[in-house]
C-alpha cells in the first residue's frame, strides 16, 4: 500500500472522528505563534521606525555634542567650529512646546521644535531645511516662520499660511506656518525655525541643546572623539550616531523582553495542550497501531506515522498564527502605537512590515514545539510491542514512565538554584528559565501527586461513605492517574500561567496604588502645561501663586533630565521641600536611609530611587559628584525610595540646596495646600485669574491617580490580553481532554451499562470525575501559580525594571476563574459522556478482545 496513502487515511480519519481535539490544538499554537510574531513586528517598526527618525534627525554628521544638562551655552560652538578637525558645525536648540487647546490625559501632546542655522544645517542636516512658497524665499530666516513636517500638519490641523500659536512656560507665541519639511521620515511630528528666533521667542538666549559636527577627510573618528573629550569638561557629552541607537534600544529593551516573553509562554502553553492531545490520541489508537504493526508497519514507519500528523498540526496552527499575529499587530500599531502603551516612543507612527525571515523563524518554531510536544507519545507507540497494546487495559503500562517522579524534584531544584542568580545583562535571563523550570517540574509532578492524593481521598471516602457512584469515580482516578495527570497538563499549564500573571499585575497595581497615594499628599498641583518645563515660572510667578488666597502650605518643585551615562538613559533630577528629619513624610522610602544624624556636614543629601542602586551603583552613605555645576561638589546618598514613574532612576534633593549649586530660581511646579475653607473648584478659579493663569494646568490627587491607572492598564494591556487567552485556552483544553477521555471509555462505560448502571448515572460519575480532577488541577495551578508569581514579582521585575513591590492576591477574580474551570470541566465531562454513552451498549463492548 502506498505511503501517502495510508498517511491521509489515518490522518483524515483521525481528525474527522476527534474534531475537538483538533481545532484545540491548532488554536493553542495558532494563538502562541500569533502573540510572539504580532509583539516581534510591533517592537520592530516601532525601533526601526525610531532609529531612522534620530538619523534623519542627525543628518550627515559625524558627531553630536550635548550637555549632560539639557543646554549649555552657547559659547562653545565658535570653539568647535574653528577645531583643526571640524569641517562644518551646526547649532541645534531642541524645545517641547505645548499646542494650547490639544490637551490629553495620555499621549504626547507637545510639539518638538528644532531651532537651526539654515546656512549650515544645508550641508551637515539638509533633511531640516524646510521649503518655503515659491514666493517668499528668505522665510526660511524670518523670525516668525515655522516649518512643520507632514505629520506635524496633520496632526495640528493646519496648512502653510496658517497661524500656529505654541506655549513654554507661561508664555504664548503665535508663528505663521511657512512652509514643510518634505525630507521628514514619515509619522515624524517635528517643527523647524531659525535658531535665533527660537532662542528669542522662548526665552533661550544664549543657549544650545547640541551641536552637530562634521569631520573632515582624513579624520580618525576615534582619535577625534577621545581627543575632544579630553578638551571638554565632564559636563560635556560627545556622542555618535551608533551611541544614539544603542541608548535608544536600552530605553525599551527590557519591556519588549518581557513581552516576547510574555508571547512565549503562551506558546509554551500550547504544547502542554498539544502534549495532552497527543498522549490521549496515541493511547486511543494504541490496538490500531498494534494491528499496524501485525500487517507489517515497522516502529521508525509508526513514529513516522504520528510526528507527520503533529506536524501538519503545526503547521496548520503555525501559517494561521503568522496571518492572525499580523492582523494583531497592524492593529495594535493603530489603536496603542509602536510602544503598545509604554511610552517609549513619542512623536512617531509606525507601521507594520511582514517580515519573511522573522515569520520563517516564528513558522519554524510553532511546528518545533508541536513536534516537541508528540515526541514522547510518539516514541511510546513505536515502542509498544503489538500483542498487549492489542489488550484493553495497558494504557497505565503505556504510561508508568510519567510516575517517576525524579525529573519533577530535578527541575524543581533547578528552578529554585536559578532564582538566586544574578541578571545576565541586565535582565533575569535566570529568572525566565526558574518559571520555565517550575512549570515543567511542577507538570511532571502531578502523576505522582494525582496518585497520592486521589488513593488518600478514596480511602477515606470508603470509611465515611458506601455511594457506588463516588467510589467508581475515586477508584478510576486513584488507579489511573497518569491519564488524569494527562488531561490535566495543559488545563494545569495555562491556569498557572493565568493566575502568576493575575497576582503579578494585581500586586503591581495596587502597588502603585499605594505609592500615589504617599506621592500626592496635597489638594493641587499646578504647573505649565508642558511637564518639567524648562522655562516654568520666575521668581514673581511663584511669588503670585504663593500669595493668592486660601493656601495654607506650598512647596515648590523643579526637575530637569540630566545625564550620567551617555550609553543610558537619562535620569531625573527632582528639587523640592524635604523634611531631613523624616524623609518619609515626603518620599515614599524604603527602609534603607540615614538618619539626619548620620548626614555629613561637607556634602550634599541626595535620595536617589531603587533604580539608581541598580543601574549606577548609588549604595546609601556613597558620595557621589553630579552634573550640575562647573565647581566640584560632593554629594551622599541619604536614602532609597520607591519610584514607579521613571524606570531609568530618579534622585531628589532639596530645592534650597539646588538653587545655591546651580543659580536657577525658575521652577516648573507647585503642590498646594489649601485651607479648609478653600474647595479646590474655588480656588482653581481665583487662579485663572492671574495674569498667567490661561497657561496653568490643575491637577488634583484623585484625577492624577485615575489618570496614572489608566497609563498603567494601557501599559499592560497586552498582559491582559494573555491572561484571557490563557483562560480561553485553559477551558478549551478542558473541553479536549475530557472529550477524549470519555470517548476513549466507550467500552468501559458498555460494561457498565451491562451491569445495570444506567445512562444518568454514568452521567453523574463523569461530571463527579470531572469536577473532581479539575478541582485537584486547580489547585495545584494556584500553588504552582503563585510559585511563579514569586518569581515574576520578587525576581524578574526587580532585575528587568529596578523596582520592587509589595504581594498583594486578587482573590475575587482568581476564585471566579477556578470556579469557571470547575464548572467547565463538569459541564464538558458531562456533554462528553452523553456523546459516548449514546451509543448501542453490545457494539461498544464487542471490540474488547
Amino acid at each position: 500500500m502506498n505511503r501517502n496513502l495510508l498517511f491521509r487515511w489515518l490522518t483524515l480519519g483521525e481528525w474527522q472522528a476527534h474534531r475537538l481535539q483538533i481545532v484545540v490544538s491548532i488554536i493553542a499554537i495558532m494563538l502562541g505563534i500569533a502573540m510572539g510574531f504580532s509583539i516581534h513586528l510591533i517592537n520592530t517598526a516601532a525601533v526601526s521606525e525610531f532609529s531612522a527618525a534620530v538619523k534623519s534627525l542627525s543628518g550627515q554628521s559625524d558627531f553630536q555634542v550635548r550637555a549632560t544638562q539639557p543646554t549649555f551655552d552657547e559659547m562653545l560652538y565658535p570653539k568647535l567650529a574653528q577645531h583643526a578637525g571640524v569641517a562644518q558645525a551646526s547649532p541645534i536648540l531642541e524645545i517641547q512646546a505645548a499646542i494650547p487647546g490639544k490637551a490629553d490625559e495620555i499621549r504626547n501632546t507637545t510639539l518638538k521644535i528644532l531651532g537651526i542655522d539654515m546656512l549650515r544645517a544645508i550641508t551637515v542636516t539638509p533633511d531640516l531645511l524646510g521649503v518655503p512658497a515659491e514666493d517668499r524665499p528668505f522665510d526660511m530666516l524670518m523670525e516668525d516662520a515655522i516649518f512643520l513636517s507632514p505629520a506635524a500638519m496633520e496632526w495640528l490641523e493646519v496648512k502653510e499660511g496658517d497661524a500656529l500659536p505654541l506655549r513654554l512656560g507661561t508664555k504664548t507665541v503665535t508663528l505663521r506656518v511657512a512652509g514643510g519639511l518634505v525630507r521628514a521620515h514619515a509619522g515624524q511630528r517635528i517643527a523647524v525655525m531659525d535658531i535665533g528666533a527660537a532662542q528669542w521667542h522662548f526665552d533661550h538666549v544664549g543657549v544650545l541643546s547640541r551641536i552637530d559636527l562634521k569631520l573632515k577627510q582624513g579624520i580618525s573618528h576615534e582619535g577625534f572623539k577621545a581627543a575632544l573629550e579630553r578638551e571638554l569638561s565632564n559636563h560635556y557629552l560627545v556622542i555618535e550616531t551608533a551611541d544614539q541607537e544603542k541608548r535608544i534600544h536600552n530605553m525599551s529593551r527590557a519591556y519588549r523582553i518581557n513581552l516576547n516573553v510574555l508571547a512565549l509562554v503562551a506558546l509554551f502553553t500550547g504544547t502542554f495542550l498539544v502534549f495532552s492531545a497527543q498522549v490521549l490520541s496515541t493511547l486511543r489508537r494504541r490496538p490500531q497501531f498494534a494491528l499496524l504493526r501485525v500487517l507489517g508497519l515497522t516502529r521508525k514507519q509508526i513514529l513516522w506515522q504520528i510526528l507527520r500528523e503533529s506536524s501538519l498540526l503545526g503547521i496548520v496552527g503555525s501559517l494561521l498564527g503568522l496571518g492572525f499575529g499580523y492582523v494583531l499587530a497592524a492593529t495594535a500599531l493603530r489603536v496603542f502605537g509602536g510602544d503598545l502603551g509604554g511610552g517609549f516612543f513619542p512623536e512617531i507612527q509606525p507601521s507594520v512590515q511582514f517580515d519573511p525571515m522573522a515569520a520563517l523563524l516564528f513558522f519554524a518554531l510553532g511546528v518545533g514545539v508541536t513536534l516537541l510536544g508528540s515526541l514522547m507519545p510518539a516514541w511510546e507507540a513505536a515502542r509498544a510491542h503489538p500483542a498487549p497494546a492489542l489488550k484493553s487495559g495497558s494504557e497505565e503500562i503505556a504510561l508508568a514512565g510519567l510516575r517517576k517522579p525524579w525529573p519533577a524534584y530535578s527541575c524543581l531544584v533547578l528552578a529554585a538554584i536559578l532564582t538566586q542568580l544574578p541578571p545576565v545583562a541586565e535582565l533575569p535571563v535566570f529568572g525566565y528559565f526558574s518559571v520555565a523550570l517550575l512549570m515543567i517540574g511542577g507538570i511532571l509532578w502531578m502523576p505522582s501527586l494525582a496518585s497520592l492524593f486521589f488513593a488518600r481521598l478514596f480511602n477515606v471516602f470508603n470509611r465515611l461513605s458506601s455511594g457506588a457512584l463516588a467510589g467508581l469515580a475515586l477508584a478510576r482516578l486513584a488507579n489511573a492517574p497518569q491519564q488524569a495527570a494527562i488531561a490535566l497538563s495543559g488545563v494545569l499549564a495555562s491556569f498557572s500561567l493565568m493566575v502568576a500573571m493575575a497576582i503579578m499585575v494585581a500586586s503591581f497595581r495596587i502597588s502603585i496604588e499605594d505609592w500615589l497615594t504617599h506621592i500626592l499628599p496635597a489638594d493641587v498641583y499646578v504647573r505649565t502645561e508642558v511637564r518639567q518645563d524648562a522655562v516654568g515660572f520666575s521668581p514673581q510667578e511663584q511669588q503670585m501663586i504663593a500669595n493668592a488666597a486660601g493656601i495654607e502650605r506650598i512647596d515648590f518643585i523643579h526637575s530637569l533630565q540630566i545625564t550620567l551615562d551617555p550609553a543610558r538613559p537619562t535620569v531625573t533630577l527632582i528639587a523640592r521641600p524635604i523634611d531631613l528629619a523624616d524623609p518619609g513624610n515626603t518620599l515614599p522610602m524604603t527602609d534603607d536611609v540615614l538618619a539626619s544624624a548620620e548626614l555629613p556636614s561637607d556634602a550634599i543629601p541626595i535620595w536617589v530611587s531603587e533604580a539608581m542602586v541598580d543601574l549606577y551603583d548609588y549604595q546609601v552613605g556613597k558620595r557621589v559628584t553630579l552634573p550640575l555645576s562647573d565647581e566640584p561638589q560632593d554629594y551622599i546618598v541619604a536614602g532609597v525610595w520607591r519610584d514607579y514613574g521613571r524606570q531609568f532612576g530618579a534622585i531628589q534633593m532639596q530645592l534650597s540646596d539646588y538653587q545655591i549649586i546651580t543659580g536657577e530660581l525658575q521652577v516648573n511646579e507647585a503642590a498646594l495646600w489649601l485651607q479648609p475653607d478653600m474647595t479646590p473648584t474655588r480656588f482653581i478659579t481665583l487662579m485663572k485669574a492671574l495674569p498667567f493663569g490661561e497657561t496653568l494646568t490643575f491637577w488634583q490627587p484623585n484625577e492624577i491617580r485615575a489618570i496614572s491607572l489608566k497609563i498603567f492598564d494601557r501599559s499592560f494591556a497586552v498582559t491582559y490580553l494573555l491572561e484571557l487567552i490563557a483562560v480561553g485556552v485553559g477551558l478549551l483544553g478542558v473541553a479536549a481532554s475530557f472529550s477524549a477521555q470519555a470517548l476513549r471509555r466507550i467500552k468501559e462505560f458498555g460494561m457498565l451499562r451491562h451491569i445495570g448502571v444506567t445512562r444518568g448515572q454514568i452521567y453523574r460519575m463523569l461530571a463527579l470525575e470531572g469536577g473532581l480532577l479539575a478541582g485537584f488541577g486547580i489547585g495545584i495551578g494556584f500553588l504552582l501559580g503563585s510559585c511563579i508569581s514569586l518569581i515574576l514579582i520578587f525576581i524578574v521585575n526587580p532585575q528587568s525594571f529596578h523596582w520592587t513591590m509589595q504581594l498583594h492576591l486578587p482573590w475575587q477574580w482568581l476564585i471566579s476563574m477556578a470556579l469557571a474551570m470547575l464548572i467547565a470541566a463538569a459541564l464538558t465531562a458531562l456533554l462528553a459522556g452523553r456523546q459516548a454513552v449514546s451509543g448501542n451498549v453490545v457494539r461498544a463492548v464487542k471490540e474488547d478482545w
